[in-house]
């Protein structure tokens, strides 16, 4: 059966679970997302951040991006993700980081947001919104709790063309790829809800060095598993380099990339606006 036949709540605790956990960690490393933190901070900057700025940050994991985004701009930033773990997490690490005045978290879906309307300047979302079973919904949340004015700011896996099938399965969709959309497509979904394009940035060498890293990492931890040294009972390490491998062949084919878009609401261009 296709992932894209599973239902909504299946998925989203597939990735939950997923991004929770220390195989996720280990592959991914702290941030989760192509380029890091410096994609981050290039993506704020598009943003037009400033200190007087109130973020949200949907899908924002273990909190890495949120703390990063108030230490460099020196804005407020409300984190929001699925797993009440990686909240858990995020509100331990802004404390750490004598942040957690201007940084905090909550559980939430990102095709639910619990805020009032017109709520925020800006909203980041890295590696995440190709992962939303919903994403019309997801962009027309994002559209209602920005204020006029605000901007959107996605960074993302696109694809050009069909992708090849070994990458549509469970774990190439909590992994980011199996649903990832033409850049077309995310434009229309920001469209739809009312959120205008203003600037698109491909960074497919970012995610090239991310799939080339993860490779390696998935050689390496193989090796420590077996000689013991490490233990991953549920890793399946043969299904997840067979899917680094042929997405590695996919970015070099250019059939898969990664974008950064920003959008912004403006004021009488309503949901669903053509």
């Amino acid at each position: 059966m296709s992932t894209l036949t599973l239902e909504a709540s299946v998925l989203k605790r597939c990735c939950a679970a997923l991004y929770e956990s220390e195989w996720a960690r280990l592959l991914l490393g702290e941030t989760f997302h192509p380029g890091g933190l410096a994609l981050t901070a290039r993506l704020g900057a598009l943003l037009a951040l400033e200190a007087r700025s109130r973020v949200l940050d949907v899908a924002s994991g273990r909190g890495d991006s949120a703390i990063f985004l108030a230490q460099q701009f020196g804005c407020e930033v409300v984190g929001i993700d699925y797993s009440a773990q990686n909240v858990t997490v995020g509100r331990i690490a802004a404390e750490r980081a004598s942040v957690s005045e201007r940084v905090c978290f909550e559980q939430a879906d990102a095709e639910q947001l619990p805020f009032d309307a017109d709520t925020f300047d800006a909203i980041v979302c890295e590696c995440a919104f190709c992962t939303f079973p919903t994403k019309v919904a997801a962009a027309a949340e994002f559209a209602r709790v920005l204020r006029p004015g605000g901007r959107a700011g996605l960074s993302d896996l696109t694809r050009r063309g069909e992708l090849p099938p070994e990458l549509d399965t469970l774990f190439g969709w909590i992994s980011c790829i199996a649903d990832a959309q033409p850049l077309e497509r995310y434009a229309e979904y920001m469209q739809r809800a009312g959120l205008r394009v203003q600037a698109i940035e491909p960074h497919d060498a970012a995610l090239a060095a991310l799939v080339d890293e993860i490779r390696g990492k998935l050689m390496g931890a193989q090796l420590l598993t077996k000689l013991g040294k490490i233990d991953f009972p549920l890793a399946d390490f043969s299904q997840a380099q067979r899917i680094a491998r042929v997405a590695a062949q996919s970015i070099r084919d250019g059939k898969l990339g990664y974008t950064l878009m920003v959008a912004n609401k403006v004021e009488g261009l309503g949901a669903n606006a053509q």
